[in-house]
């Protein structure tokens, strides 16, 4: 079994963005693994692997516009089906 099971993508449209703040937050406050947050001021990208994306997708939501969101059943994709 994956240890982190859902692979979690999305945008975040703001203002004033911080990737560096949003990496630490969201590796100080949220368990998982593979975080990539990159972009800049208005535009930041989340890649995150974790086991509850709900708080990753809240978290983010609460810093500007989400969207194309993406979450991933990596197990079941695993296994060989449909994520």
């Amino acid at each position: 079994m994956i240890e982190y099971r859902y692979d979690t993508q999305l945008l975040i449209d703001g203002h004033d963005l911080d990737e560096d703040a949003i990496n630490d937050y969201i590796t100080e406050h949220f368990v998982g693994d593979s975080l990539l947050a990159v972009g800049f001021s208005e535009m930041i990208k989340i890649h995150y692997h974790t086991n509850e994306p709900w708080k990753v997708l809240e978290y983010c939501a609460s810093l500007g516009e989400i969207y194309d969101i993406v979450v991933e059943d990596m197990d079941r994709q695993a296994r060989g089906l449909k994520g």
